[in-house]
């Protein structure tokens, strides 16, 4: 089917080899109670790299849903896990408490040199002179001078964060989901295209293809750069991969990062109702710029309630 053909191309091109692995387990660091769930500070590992995250267990834990949270950048790489957690950071970035009092088990890992990955630093303070950008950067160029790509680490990490979810005996492993904004949404897009295990997802901020950023003069970012890859595709390949799973693309109009999200949505629509399911496709558009705003938290909370809780 051409649909697996393009999915076994683009994993190729950002380098994944192995499937999705065995539920992982995971070790917990600390738990404290709070309004309607709790939140637990876990750890676990991935090709022997160690993940912190959080975990929250809402206070009634059966058969529940779950999402995974990926985490955006905002040039704040000393903020990950804790700015999705409402500990640190935009409250506007607080997905997690918001969806653990509706009934959502949530887990929200730090990426790649946010927060306590970096090597120079742990918690939420950014380093002096740059120091949490270039060790970024430097992870990006190491990876591509070997014939390796960052994608490859984020998406490896993000597949182990779902295994972890599949783990938990009070998830439903047919209600897994995931959401994030910027760096997060642009994660969701290729972690969804690639881990067919993810029934569900949200992406904010992010559906900008790489030649409206090229004719744009607009920033990559860092894992997004994988060579050759926008020689055959871009990102609208990457949402055809999703169907027929449910997708909630946001955007706006003043936003250079998803400036032409509309287009992705369209070029992608035909897969949807070749799978008989165009309404499992929405874009919401706003008028604005990339900043989450409440409308639009708001708006999300409402569509993962409404749509799958």
């Amino acid at each position: 089917m051409e649909q697996d053909r393009l999915l076994q191309n683009i994993t190729l091109l950002i380098g994944l080899e192995k499937e999705p692995s065995e539920p992982i387990d995971y070790k917990v660091l600390h738990a404290e109670p709070k309004d309607g769930y709790e939140q637990q500070l876990i750890e676990y590992y991935n090709d022997g790299n160690r993940i912190p995250a959080y975990l929250l267990i809402p206070e009634c834990h059966q058969h529940c849903p779950a999402v995974l949270i990926h985490h955006q950048h905002n040039g704040e790489r000393h903020l990950g896990k804790s700015e999705v957690c409402g500990r640190a950071g935009n409250p506007l970035q607080a997905f997690g408490p918001a969806l653990a009092q509706k009934g959502f088990v949530v887990l929200s890992p730090d990426s790649i040199c946010f927060e306590d990955r970096r090597t120079g630093a742990t918690g939420i303070h950014p380093l002096d002179n740059d120091g949490d950008f270039l060790q970024y950067y430097n992870e990006m160029c190491y990876r591509i001078i070997k014939g390796d790509t960052l994608q490859r680490t984020v998406l490896s990490d993000a597949m182990a964060g779902i295994s972890v979810l599949q783990g938990l005996n009070f998830v439903d492993p047919n209600r897994i989901g995931t959401l994030g904004h910027s760096y997060g949404g642009n994660t969701v897009l290729f972690h969804m295209a690639v881990d067919k295990r993810i029934s569900f997802g949200c992406a904010s901020g992010s559906a900008c293809t790489y030649k409206n950023r090229m004719v744009n003069n607009v920033g990559i970012e860092m894992a997004s750069v994988i060579s050759g890859f926008n020689e055959q595709y871009d990102i609208d390949d990457l949402v055809k991969c999703i169907a027929p799973r449910e997708l909630l693309i946001v955007s706006a109009d003043n936003d250079k990062y998803s400036k032409d999200a509309d287009d992705v949505y369209q070029k992608a629509k035909s897969i949807y109702e070749y799978h008989n399911s165009k309404n499992k496709l929405q874009h919401k558009r706003y008028h604005g710029g990339h900043a989450m705003t409440e409308e639009r938290f708001g708006y999300i909370v409402n569509w993962f309630c409404c749509h799958i809780g």
